[in-house]
């Protein structure tokens, strides 16, 4: 119910209506900068904030003749008022009310994508401290390297998302940006005074200098970032369909009762959730380069970035929420399988914990060229038996590893059974996870 109800809220936010309204508000805002400055008398003013209003279907239809959405809208406004419409778009240009009104829109959402990404790292702050001590092994390449633990992987996820959440908020202020500059950005008809008051009205700041249009290095940058955000939770959803896969089955999405995972095969428990939001990640990524592409228009400006906007803007920010919220929701109802996690740690046969001997060895004098040989001839050796289906544990609870390395006579001989023994203790793996947390969450 709050996903339907957060992705709502940002629809709205780029409706026709939403569109219209930005659009009045900018220009209600112009009428009473002009008033203050003197130019507007004040019942034309007041007349003018209390009665301008649009009709979409008027403007429509005013576009229809027109071919301008700007005109048809200032035309359905002036329907509504009387002659004190005259003040209606006084001394601006199109992209000075669009521009500006579209800043108010971006603003608005963003500040709701920065709360969804928040409530993402909420998430997964729980899930960290809940798994902080639930061991797993970690894998590079997908093969199984050293003991770590899932605390561990979603510390690193909320760490990530951190630095968005920064990098979001920075952006935030670069793109909530106005403009009154006029037709070619030289503010020839209308002062210095009236940009900046007209934008503090707005919660703007006034754009230093510009065109005709507010400059889109700063629509790009805002699509990069969005692009960015996508790539960590894509990466957070990846881990998770990987995870679920019946030969790791270490973690999977929490499957509803009366919930059908295949036509075919009613025994199917999908990842469908995190495989829907790569898929979604993918979309909002291709949003930045049409935004970079925007950025070089001809001379003072073209129209040529305007259709690119129209999609690229409502359903940046519309998908991103959607997929935010999704993300959030697989994140709180994970099925996490320590037992599994376990089982696939002992899965090699001690193999994890091969780097341990190495750097023994050299304790003792040895080089680590012949300590990495010592080590890895025994690790060979595991692997082949592996193969053969022999038992990674013995029933003695040893590791297969661990076998080897103790019937290894010149690496007894070095550093002794007892030390052997200890490097095979995971604790030694773990011993500094409250010191990684403190760090990420400083707690």
């Amino acid at each position: 119910m709050v996903e339907r109800y957060a992705r709502e809220e940002m629809k709205q936010l780029w409706d026709m209506n939403a569109k219209y309204s930005a659009w009045l508000e900018v220009e209600k805002a112009l009428v009473k900068g002009w008033n203050r400055l003197g130019l507007i008398p004040d019942s034309d003013c007041e007349k003018i904030c209390k009665n301008a209003r649009f009709d979409i279907a008027r403007i429509d239809e005013i576009e229809a003749v027109t071919k301008h959405d700007l005109i048809a809208f200032t035309t359905s406004v002036a329907e509504s008022l009387g002659e004190e419409s005259r003040w209606v778009h006084y001394g601006i240009t199109s992209s000075d009310c669009i521009d500006t009104a579209v800043a108010l829109q971006m603003r608005d959402s963003l500040k709701i994508i920065i709360e969804d990404v928040r409530l993402l790292t909420q998430a997964i702050k729980k899930r960290a401290y809940e798994h902080k001590d639930t061991l797993m092994v970690g894998r590079s390449h997908g093969i199984h390297g050293e003991p770590i633990t899932f605390g561990l992987v979603c510390a690193i996820w909320y760490d990530e998302l951190c630095r968005h959440i920064k990098a979001l908020e920075s952006t935030l202020e670069v793109v909530s940006v106005g403009q009154l500059s006029g037709a070619m950005g030289n503010l020839a008809h209308t002062p210095l005074e009236l940009e900046e008051l007209v934008c503090e009205s707005l919660g703007l700041k006034a754009a230093k200098v510009s065109n005709q249009v507010i400059q889109r290095d700063r629509y790009a940058r805002l699509m990069s970032d969005l692009a960015l955000l996508a790539s960590s939770c894509e990466k957070i959803a990846v881990a998770i369909r990987h995870l679920q896969r019946t030969e790791v089955y270490e973690a999977e999405e929490y499957f509803e009762s009366g919930q059908k995972g295949s036509s075919a095969m009613p025994h199917k428990r999908n990842p469908v959730l995190s495989e829907n939001i790569t898929g979604l990640c993918r979309i909002i990524r291709s949003y930045a380069l049409p935004a970079m592409e925007n950025v070089a228009l001809w001379h003072e400006r073209d129209i040529s970035h305007s259709s690119v906007e129209r999609f690229i803007l409502p359903d940046s920010f519309i998908t991103t929420d959607f997929m935010l919220h999704r993300l959030k929701g697989l994140v709180e109802k994970l099925v996490v399988y320590p037992k599994n996690m376990m089982k696939n740690l002992n899965l090699t046969g001690g193999l994890v914990f091969s780097q341990r001997i190495l750097l023994e060895l050299p304790k003792k004098g040895i080089s680590r060229e012949d300590s990495y040989k010592i080590v890895q001839r025994n690790a060979m050796r595991v692997w082949e038996d592996l193969q053969e289906g022999k038992p990674a544990v013995n029933e003695k609870g040893e590791s297969l590893y661990l076998q080897y390395l103790l019937s290894d006579t010149e690496l007894v001989g070095l550093i002794g059974e007892a030390a052997i023994k200890e490097c095979f203790e995971f604790s030694y793996y773990t011993k500094n996870v409250g010191a990684i947390f403190q760090r990420v969450f400083g707690e």
